[in-house]
Protein backbone atom coordinates (compact mmCIF):
# COMPACT_ATOMS: atom_id res chain seq x y z
CA UNK A 1 0.00 0.00 0.00
CA UNK A 2 1.66 2.95 -1.20
CA UNK A 3 -1.00 6.01 -1.03
CA UNK A 4 -3.18 5.61 2.32
CA UNK A 5 -5.73 8.29 3.60
CA UNK A 6 -6.58 7.79 7.43
CA UNK A 7 -9.57 9.88 8.50
CA UNK A 8 -9.43 10.80 12.26
CA UNK A 9 -5.59 11.48 11.56
CA UNK A 10 -5.13 13.78 14.40
CA UNK A 11 -6.29 11.40 17.37
CA UNK A 12 -4.02 8.67 18.86
CA UNK A 13 -4.94 5.56 17.35
CA UNK A 14 -4.31 7.73 13.82
CA UNK A 15 -1.07 9.00 15.05
CA UNK A 16 0.06 5.56 16.19
CA UNK A 17 -1.13 3.83 12.73
CA UNK A 18 0.53 6.88 10.83
CA UNK A 19 3.78 5.92 12.48
CA UNK A 20 3.66 2.00 12.46
CA UNK A 21 2.75 2.50 8.84
CA UNK A 22 5.92 4.64 7.58
CA UNK A 23 8.07 2.91 10.15
CA UNK A 24 7.25 -0.36 8.29
CA UNK A 25 8.67 1.01 4.39
CA UNK A 26 9.93 4.70 5.63
CA UNK A 27 10.12 7.16 2.67
CA UNK A 28 7.74 5.14 0.89
CA UNK A 29 4.03 5.18 2.23
CA UNK A 30 1.82 8.29 0.73
CA UNK A 31 0.22 9.33 3.53
CA UNK A 32 -2.98 11.77 3.56
CA UNK A 33 -3.66 12.25 7.81
CA UNK A 34 -7.08 14.39 7.66
CA UNK A 35 -8.58 15.56 10.95
CA UNK A 36 -10.58 18.45 12.72
CA UNK A 37 -7.48 19.37 14.87
CA UNK A 38 -3.97 19.39 12.42
CA UNK A 39 -2.32 15.72 12.83
CA UNK A 40 1.50 15.63 12.68
CA UNK A 41 3.08 13.43 9.72
CA UNK A 42 5.75 10.72 10.97
CA UNK A 43 9.17 11.50 9.58
CA UNK A 44 9.67 8.31 7.58
CA UNK A 45 6.56 9.57 5.46
CA UNK A 46 6.93 10.21 1.99
CA UNK A 47 7.54 13.63 0.99
CA UNK A 48 4.60 14.03 -0.80
CA UNK A 49 2.21 13.26 2.74
CA UNK A 50 0.07 15.90 3.82
CA UNK A 51 -2.51 16.59 6.19
CA UNK A 52 -5.62 18.11 6.03
CA UNK A 53 -7.70 19.38 8.53
CA UNK A 54 -11.44 20.26 8.08
CA UNK A 55 -15.36 18.51 8.48
CA UNK A 56 -15.55 15.29 6.42
CA UNK A 57 -18.55 16.62 4.42
CA UNK A 58 -16.19 19.62 3.10
CA UNK A 59 -16.83 18.63 -0.99
CA UNK A 60 -12.77 20.40 -1.41
CA UNK A 61 -11.18 18.88 1.18
CA UNK A 62 -12.72 15.16 -0.19
CA UNK A 63 -11.33 16.05 -3.17
CA UNK A 64 -8.03 16.96 -2.29
CA UNK A 65 -8.15 14.03 -0.23
CA UNK A 66 -9.13 11.47 -2.10
CA UNK A 67 -7.48 11.10 -5.63
CA UNK A 68 -7.10 8.12 -8.49
CA UNK A 69 -3.64 7.08 -6.48
CA UNK A 70 -5.71 6.05 -3.62
CA UNK A 71 -4.98 2.78 -2.56
CA UNK A 72 -6.60 2.90 1.16
CA UNK A 73 -9.04 4.50 3.33
CA UNK A 74 -8.77 4.13 6.82
CA UNK A 75 -11.96 5.39 8.46
CA UNK A 76 -11.08 6.13 11.84
CA UNK A 77 -13.08 10.03 12.56
CA UNK A 78 -15.94 9.67 14.15
CA UNK A 79 -18.43 11.61 16.70
CA UNK A 80 -18.17 9.18 19.86
CA UNK A 81 -20.69 7.59 22.05
CA UNK A 82 -22.75 10.14 24.92
CA UNK A 83 -21.87 13.22 22.49
CA UNK A 84 -23.68 11.07 19.85
CA UNK A 85 -26.30 10.48 21.81
CA UNK A 86 -26.76 14.09 23.38
CA UNK A 87 -26.33 15.80 19.58
CA UNK A 88 -28.17 13.26 17.11
CA UNK A 89 -27.74 15.95 14.25
CA UNK A 90 -24.02 16.30 15.16
CA UNK A 91 -23.49 12.85 15.55
CA UNK A 92 -25.72 11.40 12.26
CA UNK A 93 -23.79 14.17 9.98
CA UNK A 94 -20.30 12.54 10.92
CA UNK A 95 -20.87 8.89 11.68
CA UNK A 96 -23.31 8.28 8.78
CA UNK A 97 -23.27 11.16 6.42
CA UNK A 98 -19.35 11.47 6.56
CA UNK A 99 -19.06 7.89 6.02
CA UNK A 100 -21.21 7.83 3.07
CA UNK A 101 -19.62 10.75 1.50
CA UNK A 102 -16.61 9.03 1.86
CA UNK A 103 -17.30 6.09 0.12
CA UNK A 104 -19.36 7.67 -2.66
CA UNK A 105 -15.92 9.83 -3.15
CA UNK A 106 -14.21 6.25 -3.52
CA UNK A 107 -16.60 5.00 -5.34
CA UNK A 108 -16.43 7.84 -8.31
CA UNK A 109 -12.24 6.65 -8.66
CA UNK A 110 -14.08 3.43 -9.79
CA UNK A 111 -10.39 1.64 -8.80
CA UNK A 112 -12.12 -0.09 -6.24
CA UNK A 113 -9.65 1.10 -3.16
CA UNK A 114 -9.60 -0.67 -0.24
CA UNK A 115 -11.90 0.67 2.87
CA UNK A 116 -11.19 -0.10 6.31
CA UNK A 117 -13.91 1.50 8.67
CA UNK A 118 -13.87 0.87 12.92
CA UNK A 119 -17.44 -0.05 14.31
CA UNK A 120 -17.99 -1.11 17.55
CA UNK A 121 -19.30 -3.32 19.86
CA UNK A 122 -22.27 -0.43 20.28
CA UNK A 123 -23.83 -2.04 17.49
CA UNK A 124 -25.39 -4.38 19.72
CA UNK A 125 -28.02 -4.05 22.42
CA UNK A 126 -30.94 -5.77 23.80
CA UNK A 127 -30.93 -9.45 25.08
CA UNK A 128 -27.19 -10.82 24.94
CA UNK A 129 -25.88 -13.86 25.23
CA UNK A 130 -23.21 -14.01 27.75
CA UNK A 131 -20.92 -14.64 24.79
CA UNK A 132 -21.75 -12.81 21.63
CA UNK A 133 -21.57 -15.61 18.46
CA UNK A 134 -20.15 -13.77 15.16
CA UNK A 135 -23.81 -14.43 13.77
CA UNK A 136 -25.88 -12.60 16.09
CA UNK A 137 -27.86 -9.69 14.73
CA UNK A 138 -27.45 -5.85 15.28
CA UNK A 139 -29.86 -3.81 17.78
CA UNK A 140 -28.13 -1.10 19.06
CA UNK A 141 -29.20 0.98 21.84
CA UNK A 142 -27.62 4.02 21.68
CA UNK A 143 -27.39 6.93 18.48
CA UNK A 144 -23.70 6.22 17.55
CA UNK A 145 -24.70 2.35 17.78
CA UNK A 146 -27.51 2.77 15.09
CA UNK A 147 -24.86 5.10 12.74
CA UNK A 148 -22.05 2.55 13.01
CA UNK A 149 -24.46 -0.45 12.14
CA UNK A 150 -25.50 1.53 9.29
CA UNK A 151 -22.49 2.10 8.00
CA UNK A 152 -21.56 -1.74 8.43
CA UNK A 153 -24.61 -1.89 5.90
CA UNK A 154 -23.45 0.82 3.73
CA UNK A 155 -19.34 -0.73 3.25
CA UNK A 156 -20.69 -4.10 2.56
CA UNK A 157 -23.28 -3.33 0.09
CA UNK A 158 -20.30 -0.70 -1.79
CA UNK A 159 -18.41 -4.04 -1.52
CA UNK A 160 -20.67 -6.34 -3.21
CA UNK A 161 -21.35 -3.71 -6.15
CA UNK A 162 -17.78 -3.37 -6.39
CA UNK A 163 -16.93 0.44 -5.47
CA UNK A 164 -14.71 -0.49 -2.60
CA UNK A 165 -12.68 -3.21 -1.13
CA UNK A 166 -14.35 -2.87 2.37
CA UNK A 167 -13.27 -4.00 5.79
CA UNK A 168 -15.43 -3.20 8.93
CA UNK A 169 -13.53 -3.75 12.53
CA UNK A 170 -15.90 -3.38 15.42
CA UNK A 171 -13.35 -2.81 17.70
CA UNK A 172 -13.71 -3.60 21.28
CA UNK A 173 -13.18 -0.39 23.90
CA UNK A 174 -9.62 0.74 23.41
CA UNK A 175 -7.73 0.56 26.54
CA UNK A 176 -5.16 2.74 27.87
CA UNK A 177 -6.00 5.76 26.16
CA UNK A 178 -3.76 8.94 26.41
CA UNK A 179 -4.79 12.30 27.06
CA UNK A 180 -7.43 13.58 29.07
CA UNK A 181 -11.34 12.09 29.57
CA UNK A 182 -13.79 12.83 26.63
CA UNK A 183 -17.03 12.18 25.88
CA UNK A 184 -17.37 8.81 25.20
CA UNK A 185 -19.28 6.60 27.26
CA UNK A 186 -16.30 4.24 27.41
CA UNK A 187 -14.17 7.39 28.58
CA UNK A 188 -13.65 6.10 32.04
CA UNK A 189 -12.90 2.70 31.03
CA UNK A 190 -8.85 4.35 30.42
CA UNK A 191 -9.15 7.06 32.93
CA UNK A 192 -9.82 5.17 35.87
CA UNK A 193 -6.33 3.25 34.89
CA UNK A 194 -4.22 6.31 33.20
CA UNK A 195 -5.62 8.80 36.41
CA UNK A 196 -4.40 6.78 39.43
CA UNK A 197 -1.05 5.76 38.07
CA UNK A 198 -0.68 9.31 37.42
CA UNK A 199 -1.27 10.09 40.85
CA UNK A 200 -4.67 11.67 40.19
CA UNK A 201 -8.26 11.00 41.23
CA UNK A 202 -10.91 9.16 38.74
CA UNK A 203 -14.37 8.39 39.02
CA UNK A 204 -16.21 4.75 37.41
CA UNK A 205 -19.87 5.75 36.36
CA UNK A 206 -20.70 1.89 36.38
CA UNK A 207 -21.28 -0.84 38.67
CA UNK A 208 -17.83 -3.29 39.38
CA UNK A 209 -19.83 -6.08 38.00
CA UNK A 210 -20.01 -4.68 34.51
CA UNK A 211 -18.90 -6.52 32.00
CA UNK A 212 -16.37 -5.12 29.55
CA UNK A 213 -14.71 -6.07 26.38
CA UNK A 214 -11.10 -4.89 26.26
CA UNK A 215 -7.90 -3.66 23.50
CA UNK A 216 -4.81 -2.34 23.95
CA UNK A 217 -3.81 0.52 21.59
CA UNK A 218 -1.22 -1.77 19.98
CA UNK A 219 -3.61 -4.73 19.58
CA UNK A 220 -5.92 -2.04 17.64
CA UNK A 221 -2.99 -0.71 15.30
CA UNK A 222 -1.84 -4.67 14.87
CA UNK A 223 -5.42 -5.25 13.85
CA UNK A 224 -6.34 -1.96 11.12
CA UNK A 225 -2.27 -2.82 9.67
CA UNK A 226 -3.63 -6.02 9.50
CA UNK A 227 -7.15 -5.73 8.13
CA UNK A 228 -5.82 -3.33 5.27
CA UNK A 229 -3.78 -6.16 3.89
CA UNK A 230 -6.30 -9.11 4.01
CA UNK A 231 -6.80 -10.68 0.82
CA UNK A 232 -10.31 -9.98 -0.48
CA UNK A 233 -11.02 -13.74 -1.08
CA UNK A 234 -10.44 -14.25 2.43
CA UNK A 235 -13.22 -12.10 3.44
CA UNK A 236 -15.96 -13.31 0.91
CA UNK A 237 -19.42 -11.45 0.94
CA UNK A 238 -19.58 -10.24 5.06
CA UNK A 239 -16.94 -7.68 5.28
CA UNK A 240 -17.83 -6.92 8.89
CA UNK A 241 -15.65 -8.47 11.87
CA UNK A 242 -15.67 -9.08 15.49
CA UNK A 243 -12.28 -8.60 16.30
CA UNK A 244 -11.18 -10.62 19.32
CA UNK A 245 -10.39 -8.71 22.95
CA UNK A 246 -10.33 -9.29 26.70
CA UNK A 247 -13.35 -9.61 28.42
CA UNK A 248 -13.07 -7.94 32.31
CA UNK A 249 -15.44 -6.79 34.43
CA UNK A 250 -14.67 -3.23 35.95
CA UNK A 251 -13.96 -4.38 38.94
CA UNK A 252 -11.56 -6.89 37.89
CA UNK A 253 -9.62 -4.24 36.04
CA UNK A 254 -9.69 -1.80 39.32
CA UNK A 255 -7.83 -5.31 40.64
CA UNK A 256 -5.46 -4.96 37.94
CA UNK A 257 -4.56 -1.76 38.65
CA UNK A 258 -4.07 -1.93 42.21
CA UNK A 259 -1.62 -5.09 40.97
CA UNK A 260 0.43 -2.82 38.92
CA UNK A 261 0.08 0.40 40.74
CA UNK A 262 -0.30 -0.56 44.63
CA UNK A 263 -3.02 0.80 47.39
CA UNK A 264 -2.31 4.17 46.90
CA UNK A 265 -3.23 3.87 42.86
CA UNK A 266 -6.30 1.79 44.04
CA UNK A 267 -7.51 4.27 46.54
CA UNK A 268 -7.59 7.38 43.62
CA UNK A 269 -10.80 5.52 42.27
CA UNK A 270 -13.90 6.27 43.43
CA UNK A 271 -17.27 4.81 41.75
CA UNK A 272 -19.99 7.16 41.61
CA UNK A 273 -22.93 5.40 39.34
CA UNK A 274 -24.45 7.78 36.36
CA UNK A 275 -27.27 6.05 34.97
CA UNK A 276 -27.44 7.68 31.49
CA UNK A 277 -23.52 6.90 31.16
CA UNK A 278 -24.06 3.17 32.60
CA UNK A 279 -27.56 2.50 30.17
CA UNK A 280 -25.18 2.70 27.56
CA UNK A 281 -22.25 0.77 28.72
CA UNK A 282 -24.58 -2.32 30.29
CA UNK A 283 -26.17 -2.11 26.39
CA UNK A 284 -22.77 -3.48 25.11
CA UNK A 285 -21.54 -6.85 24.59
CA UNK A 286 -18.93 -8.02 27.45
CA UNK A 287 -17.43 -10.84 25.42
CA UNK A 288 -17.31 -12.29 21.79
CA UNK A 289 -16.44 -15.40 20.09
CA UNK A 290 -14.33 -13.62 17.75
CA UNK A 291 -14.61 -17.22 15.88
CA UNK A 292 -14.23 -15.80 12.34
CA UNK A 293 -11.80 -13.09 13.12
CA UNK A 294 -9.45 -15.53 15.08
CA UNK A 295 -9.52 -17.25 11.74
CA UNK A 296 -8.70 -14.29 9.88
CA UNK A 297 -5.64 -13.81 11.95
CA UNK A 298 -6.60 -11.39 14.01
CA UNK A 299 -5.01 -11.72 17.92
CA UNK A 300 -5.88 -10.29 21.48
CA UNK A 301 -4.36 -9.21 24.34
CA UNK A 302 -3.30 -11.93 26.77
CA UNK A 303 -4.67 -10.23 30.32
CA UNK A 304 -5.40 -6.50 31.83
CA UNK A 305 -2.00 -7.11 33.45
CA UNK A 306 -0.71 -6.90 30.57
CA UNK A 307 -2.72 -3.88 28.63
CA UNK A 308 -1.65 -2.07 31.92
CA UNK A 309 1.81 -3.24 32.13
CA UNK A 310 2.23 -1.59 28.28
CA UNK A 311 0.84 1.51 29.21
CA UNK A 312 2.70 2.18 32.33
CA UNK A 313 6.24 1.37 29.65
CA UNK A 314 5.17 3.59 28.00
CA UNK A 315 4.52 6.50 29.89
CA UNK A 316 6.73 5.64 32.79
CA UNK A 317 3.70 5.79 35.45
CA UNK A 318 4.18 3.41 38.45
CA UNK A 319 2.02 4.64 40.96
CA UNK A 320 2.68 4.66 44.41
CA UNK A 321 3.12 1.77 46.38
Amino acid sequence: MGHILITGGGGFLGQRLAARLTAADPGSVELVLWDHVRPSLPEEAAPASRVLVGDLLDPALRREAISTRLDAVIHLAAVVSAQAEEDFDLGMQVNFDGTRALLEACRALATRPRFVMTSSVAVFGGALPTRVPDWWATRPRSSYGAAKAICELLVNEYSRRGFVDGRVLRLPTVVVRPGRPNRAASSFASSMIREPLAGEEAVVPVEPNTPMWLMSPDRAVDALMHAVELDAKSLGDDRVISLPGLSVSVGEMASALGRAGGGEAAKRVSWQFDLPIATIVQSWPGDFEATRAKGLGFEADASMDEIIGQHMAETGKGGGR
